[in-house]
């Protein structure tokens, strides 16, 4: 997985599934919402999330009152999202 920020885009290319990729996505929303509410994720070539990523996410919308908007590349991991019922709580789309 490779992570870029620019102001509050956080660009994600390759699939998110180690514990290193969660703690980069964490410190990279932790900056962002420091200075503001809202974080857009684009997922590229993704086909997956871990579950303590899509946790995280659902916790800073949820407790931290963050809006959060994604969209994804890739059909399957839109799939996922949609049979998690998240595609509106995480205001996804595909890309």
């Amino acid at each position: 997985m490779t992570l870029t920020r620019s102001g509050s885009t956080i660009t994600i290319d390759g699939n998110i599934k180690s514990i290193q990729d969660f703690q980069e996505i964490k410190n990279a929303v932790d900056t962002i919402t420091t200075t503001g509410n809202s974080v857009e994720f684009i997922l590229d070539n993704s086909m997956s999330m871990t579950s303590s990523v899509i946790g995280y996410i659902n916790k800073v919308i949820q407790k931290d009152g963050v809006r959060v908007s994604m969209k994804v590349s890739d059909e399957r991991l839109y799939g996922i999202l949609k049979d998690l019922n998240l595609v509106n709580v995480f205001n996804v789309r595909i890309a």
